[in-house]
């Protein structure tokens, strides 16, 4: 194969080929995000509208039936469903897997500007997350400050910082005390002055606005005229007329009092003993949860800075946070990965017993795994438990190419031919093989990026893993393994005995110096750690020997009798299928497993 040819002749081109892969594959892994699971969103939309003081039948009636009827012909719709809820509607618009969700936003939102609302009803809000799942941060906000202090603070400092971050879709704030003024009216006075409950609140309603008064011209000069009536203090509410009777002026402060308060709380939070006001974070549905909750930590840190400065009191904690799981978990993989290459490369040399081998093979696992990284970067694809449980599988299957391109080559060398040319025709022999064989896996986990819904999204990341694993490590076997294994000997004699030496410049020289002496270096390096690793792994090969002997002797007595006895051979291989049939049955479906993240959540309920 030509190819094989090229890697033997042109040995520094091969390996800066493969340092440079090595570089980039290690740079797409520091910038790789990370997150439990892949990008799995579903095309829903999610229209909040808050109309407050309604009961469910007004919200259901005014606000969620108007807005489902307007939203139902937007294209691609499969499914409009809604949640009316005291002063709050909830319309979920779910659309098929195929529809682009940004079109679909502004079409919504176009449908949604023709609808007639109440006037009272909040505008609506359009949601790209379900409202339903929790949130990825929870942080306490608490300190020495009043709890009317902490929830202003809350409103017009963090939610605003965090909401401006890139791929948080909402920031919700409970607890603490919401300031709210109130009017007490004494009924027994109302009564006596004949003074319904209604015209108090008219009269408040007709004073608290700001109107607009057209235009005024004097010459060039145009005016906007404007009346500012709003209440600004409770004693402005107190002064206001409601009624006459005869020539006294009854005022609001004559049959009630208008005081700040705040409204009746719902929520009480708690953090380290002290009260404290709490902020939930949501992030959009498309976007990595690690990366997001690195964002809020960083804005978190400075906007803690600023409020030292006017309220050294006060702090924020972080109570909940869903981004530690996810990246103990990532790890948690990542780690049995790497065990598991590295069982893969002490098995190795238990069979071949052969250093140089034995570490030429175990070259293919991190080059192939590392060079993946720098693919799966380019593809979006983050690390997940699916892309890295890829990777896993693909570990076991990365060496099979290698341990069969040079077991060829070892056979050419014991017919008695040189390094490089045993190299090459036992690459060249086996080479299309190997292909075949690693693309028979490639084409089974191809298709899967292909199917639709919530499976293709889940398994899309594995299948690009595994299949570019296997890619990167079929490279490695037909180039970088037959470059190896033709170290220490002349490449191909020329027919010429003494040809030509052509002409070097004096950086080639450097450069052919440097190369060969690294080799050099590392030939040595390779012999020293050999001989630590027979010292090392001396116990363990003795039990691997022994259980070998025992498989060598048992095996070929079962084999034997497998051969004389076919119809029973047949019979329990089909019995064994039935009862794992039957085991199937039995086996329970979910489309992902329980998952502990190291939590309690205790719920008490009073009677």
């Amino acid at each position: 194969m030509k190819l094989v040819d090229f890697s033997i002749k042109r040995r520094v081109t091969i390996t800066m080929i493969f340092l440079a892969t090595l570089i980039f594959g290690w740079i797409a892994f520091n910038r790789l995000s990370i997150d439990l699971l892949p990008n799995i969103t579903y095309p829903t939309l999610t229209i909040r509208t808050e109309y407050p003081g309604t009961a469910p039948a007004e919200v259901e009636n005014l606000i969620s039936k108007p807005i489902e009827e307007a939203v139902g012909v937007v294209n691609g719709v499969i499914q409009v469903s809604s949640i009316s809820r005291p002063g709050v509607s909830d319309v979920v618009v779910e659309f098929d897997w195929d529809t682009n969700m940004d079109f679909a936003s502004l079409d919504v939102r176009e449908k949604l500007d023709r609808v007639h609302l109440p006037k009272d009803a909040n505008q609506p809000i359009l949601l790209r997350y379900d409202p339903s799942l929790e949130p990825i941060m929870r942080i306490a906000l608490y300190g020495s400050n009043n709890l009317i202090a902490l929830r202003l603070l809350a409103e017009e400092k963090v939610k605003q910082d965090l909401e401006s971050l890139d791929g948080v879709a909402a920031v919700q704030i409970s607890g603490g005390l919401e300031e709210e003024i109130h009017v007490d009216l004494n009924a027994a006075k109302l009564a006596v002055l004949k003074i319904p409950v209604t015209l108090v609140t008219t009269r408040l309603a007709q004073e608290n606005v700001n109107l607009t008064g057209g235009t005024l011209e004097e010459g060039d000069t145009q005016y906007i005229v404007r009346t500012l009536n709003q209440f600004k203090t409770a004693d402005e509410i107190n002064n206001i007329v409601i009624a006459r009777r005869g020539h006294a002026i009854i005022r609001v402060g004559d049959v009630g009092r208008a005081y700040k308060s705040y409204k009746d709380r719902k929520v009480i939070t708690r953090v380290n003993g002290h009260e404290s006001v709490e902020i939930a974070v949501y992030k959009e549905a498309s976007t990595n949860t690690v990366a997001v909750a690195d964002r809020v930590k960083k804005k978190l840190a400075a906007i803690q800075k600023d409020i030292q400065i006017s309220s050294p009191d006060t702090h924020l904690a972080i109570v909940a946070d869903q981004s530690r799981f996810i990246r103990n978990s990532v790890n948690d993989v990542l780690s049995s990965a790497i065990i598991g290459g590295i069982l893969a490369m002490m098995i190795l040399y238990f069979f071949l017993r052969n250093v140089r081998s034995t570490l030429i093979i175990s070259l293919a696992i991190p080059i192939s795994i590392v060079s993946t990284f720098f693919l799966m970067y380019i593809s979006h694809v983050s690390l997940n438990v699916m892309s890295l449980g890829g990777l896993a599988l693909g570990v076991g299957m990365m060496v099979d190419s290698a341990i069969v391109v040079l077991e060829s080559i070892d056979r050419y060398r014991k017919k008695g031919l040189g390094l490089a040319q045993a190299a090459s025709e036992g690459t060249s022999e086996v080479g299309m093989a190997v292909v075949a064989s690693t693309l028979t896996t490639v084409f089974v986990f191809v298709p899967i990026i292909f199917v639709k819904g919530i499976a293709g999204q889940l398994f899309t990341d594995e299948a690009l893993t595994v299949t570019y694993s296997l890619l990167m490590s079929l490279l490695v076997a037909l180039t970088l393994i037959p470059m190896l294994s033709a170290l220490g000997g002349d490449s191909k004699k020329s027919a010429d005995p003494n040809p030509p030496k052509p002409p070097v410049s004096h950086f080639s020289r450097i450069a052919t110096a440097l190369f060969l002496g690294t080799l050099r270096v590392s030939r040595r390096a390779g012999l020293f750690l050999g001989k630590i690793l027979l010292v090392l792994l001396w116990p363990f090969q003795w039990i691997f020997d022994r259980f070998y002997r025992w498989t060598v002797r048992v095996y070929p007595p079962v084999i034997r009798w497998a051969l004389k006895h076919r119809w029973q051979t047949v019979a329990i291989a089909t019995a064994l299928f039935g009862l794992s049939y039957l085991a199937y049955l039995n086996l329970g479906t979910e489309l992902i497993p329980e998952m502990s993240q190291g939590e309690f959540i205790v719920d008490v309920t009073l009677p």
